[in-house]
């Protein structure tokens, strides 16, 4: 790959994926200075000429203050559009404010479509993303959205690293079986749900199973994880179900509030996360969390756009 016609862009912060997708492509990052001043307002520029280049800008969000690093995103987006750069496309493998998709309630904003309009206007040509939280999401844009699956990575960790022989899929609610059945389908497992009901908004009075679990080893999928009280109480029933383990797999590990006090305290015997949003510092606090790295797919979906491939070969693999 020629280094005359691609760059990659990250910022100075949490730059862990970023290092690795260019370690994948042969690449080096492109230098950038940022600056905060005192009163936080971010002053950007890039270290070199960037005219009628391919720009990648490579930015996790899930993790600490998000909205300072979307508008960071955005500074840095536009700093590219000004310097001439031939396309921007912005890698987010977590998109910022995705569970607010839809109006849920009177006089609601829908936030994942102002910040479809605020990277359009900002000067983003093309968006690669991971596990959207809801697919439509795409159409909230007026460019082109790739949006690739963390599935054929977590099946190849499922393979390599557990007991398949013994195992089932569970869905922690009814928004994730069509998740879970795609996963067992592919692992040739059967799959359980987990049905809640709430007394009041954001409070699970009770957890009902669907399917039998007995003897098995439960695998919870799901595509965010925040807190992790779900996934702590989904582990209780189970395995007051018979269950004989209970590990949880989740795209993005956001892991805020007391989500490592949560885990360390349940009853899951693992909780694995991709690393499309950074964890190294919760990793050290918490030993039964596990990564998967997901910059395989992200280097190899920047190699295909760049060089007009299909991308929907990464639907179904995984590259090593």
């Amino acid at each position: 790959m020629s280094s005359n016609s691609i760059k990659l862009l990250a910022s100075d912060t949490q730059r862990n994926l970023a290092e690795l997708v260019a370690k994948r492509l042969g690449l080096s990052l492109t230098p950038v200075d940022i600056k905060r001043d005192s009163n936080k307002e971010v002053s950007f520029s890039i270290g070199e000429s960037i005219r009628d280049e391919d720009i990648y800008i490579i930015m996790q969000i899930g993790s600490g203050i998000v909205n300072d690093k979307v508008l960071e995103l955005l500074i840095m987006i536009n700093a590219c559009k000004t310097a001439s750069a031939r396309r921007i496309t912005a890698v987010l493998p977590n998109f910022p404010y995705a569970r607010q998709d839809r109006k849920d309630k009177s006089r609601a904003p829908i936030t994942a479509k102002l910040m479809a309009d605020m990277l359009t206007s900002a000067g983003c040509d093309h968006v690669i993303t991971m596990d959207l939280h809801a697919s439509q999401i795409q159409g909230f844009f007026d460019v082109p959205v790739d949006n690739l699956y963390a599935e054929p990575s977590v099946v190849r960790y499922i393979r390599e690293k557990l007991d398949v022989k013994n195992a089932i899929i569970v869905s922690p609610d009814a928004g994730g079986a069509k998740r879970a059945a795609g996963l067992a389908d592919r692992l040739d497992l059967n799959f359980a749900l987990i049905h809640k009901e709430r007394a009041r908004a954001n409070e699970v009075s009770r957890m009902v199973l669907v399917g039998d679990v007995t003897g098995k080893t439960c695998i919870i999928v799901d595509d965010m994880a925040d807190t992790c009280g779900t996934l702590a109480k989904a582990a209780e029933v189970l395995l007051e179900n018979g269950a004989k383990e209970v590990i949880a797999i989740v795209t993005h590990g956001i892991l805020s509030g007391n989500a490592i006090a949560n885990i360390n305290k349940s009853k899951l015997e693992r909780v694995v996360c991709t690393n499309t949003v950074p964890f190294e510092e919760k990793l050290k606090l918490c030993p039964k969390l596990d990564t998967i790295d997901v910059s395989g797919v992200l280097a190899e979906a920047i190699r295909r756009l760049h060089n007009g491939e299909s991308i929907s070969f990464l639907f179904r693999n995984a590259p090593y």
